[in-house]
């Protein structure tokens, strides 16, 4: 195993050029954690995301006790990369705020 990246996908229309991102790096022997946007949700759903890496996709930051996965506080500690595709105006303010 390559190592364990956090895909952060946001609210855009190239949302779904995640899809193949995703694809890519499960395909170079990646652990894949996808979390969406709710926005992101809207473009594509996130059980595709799920089936795709064999993970959970998450759309919330807060823990839902009746789906199974790895909480997203749990995500920062384990995680060697966190990418956000595509990385929207919105996303990079708010990460540079």
């Amino acid at each position: 195993m390559r190592g364990r990246v956090v895909l952060g996908v946001s609210g855009g229309i190239a949302a779904f050029r995640a899809v193949e991102v995703l694809r890519l790096l499960v395909k170079a022997g990646c652990r894949v954690h996808p979390i969406l946007t709710r926005n992101a949700a809207r473009f594509v759903t996130p059980r595709t995301f799920a089936v795709l890496s064999g993970e959970v996709a998450q759309v919330s930051l807060w823990h839902d006790p009746t789906a199974p996965g790895i909480d997203h506080t749990d995500l920062s500690r384990v995680a060697d990369l966190l990418l956000v595709a595509p990385a929207t105006a919105n996303v990079l303010a708010k990460m540079a705020a």
